[in-house]
């Protein structure tokens, strides 16, 4: 028997339940991972509202951890017992004190990196990783508006684009986010609360507007976003934690010819090697200093409830990892 957090139906933190379970033997294909952090995310607190649909009733949320492999199934090679590694995205179930994987979807840490930096930044590194190197390529000379730049992905992005050479502007809800968004490579912090940031950014670009905005908080920030954008701007919209957008028609795009996607990291990992490729460059930012992990917050797997409270009332900054 392993000690999980389950959810039996939808609602606030309290729906998190600790429980023991079996979990078998890995079969064919998998390994048994003991795991030593586990990342808590924005998208665990979707899954738990019924915000995204698990596949059944109960399921164990968490999609991002860093454990030992205690056993394998039959026939594999490329991995062994005792060897350390990470996931992210699927598949979901990370809340449990060991739990079977499928062998293709983790990767090795590196052994330069501690397993609580490890887990703290898989989903939210590969998460940057994508944002800033797909879907749009950030280089020197754009300008880039990060909302919510003291969260866990908005940290990431803000040190990545600086790097990259962007002009980095971000809204914090805080001063004491303000002081950490200025530390992570924004170049101009905006507090939402005590400003307007479309105002701000207009004065900020001189009228231009910036090439990109990242949105993870949705709902409240939206609509503003788009007024941000210069023309042929982009709008990446990744996640919601205000509630999901209003529809949006498509004149709203046509009046600056604005590009739109609502991308998962899940499709840009979708293969093993896409995957190893996206982790590797995650891990080898860590180690070239280009990213700095801040774990600001470490609860105990069995205090996982309180974990969610905090992340949702924003008493949180930075990462936020579950220790077993």
């Amino acid at each position: 028997m392993v000690k999980v957090i389950r959810v039996h139906e939808h609602g606030g933190p309290e729906v998190l339940q600790w429980e023991d379970i079996e979990i078998g033997e890995p079969k064919e294909g998998e390994i048994r991972v003991r795991n030593k952090a586990i990342g808590l995310n924005f998208i665990d607190v979707y899954f738990r509202k019924g915000v995204y649909k698990a596949a059944a009733m109960p399921f164990i949320p968490g999609r991002e951890a860093v454990g030992e492999v205690v056993a394998m199934g039959p026939g594999l090679t490329g991995q062994k017992v005792g060897d350390i590694v990470a996931y992210a995205g699927d598949p979901m179930g990370s809340y449990a004190e060991e739990q079977i994987l499928p062998a293709n979807r983790v990767v090795p840490v590196p052994p330069s990196v501690d397993p609580i930096i490890a887990a703290s930044i898989m989903l939210k590194g590969m998460t940057a990783q994508f944002l800033v190197r797909c879907c749009f390529k950030v280089e020197s000379g754009h300008a880039i508006l990060v909302h919510a730049a003291a969260g866990g992905v908005g940290s990431l992005l803000c040190q990545w684009a600086n790097a990259l050479g962007a002009t980095v502007i971000g809204t914090v809800s805080t001063k004491e986010k303000a002081a950490q968004a200025k530390d992570d490579g924004c170049h101009h912090v905006i507090i939402y609360k005590e400003e307007d940031f479309v105002a701000c950014v207009n004065e900020i670009t001189s009228g231009n507007g910036v090439d990109v905005v990242y949105d993870s908080v949705g709902k409240d920030t939206f609509k503003g976003s788009l007024e941000c954008l210069k023309l042929c701007g982009h709008m990446i919209s990744f996640g919601q934690s205000s509630g999901i957008p209003d529809p949006v028609p498509l004149s709203a795009l046509a009046a600056k010819s604005l590009f739109l996607t609502r991308p998962s990291m899940m499709h840009y990992t979708a293969t093993q090697d896409e995957l190893l490729e996206t982790a590797g460059e995650v891990f080898a930012s860590i180690a070239s200093g280009i990213l700095r992990v801040r774990v600001n917050h470490k609860y105990p797997l069995s205090e996982t409830a309180q974990a969610h409270a905090d992340l949702e009332s924003r008493k949180t900054s930075g990462s936020v990892v579950l220790i077993p």
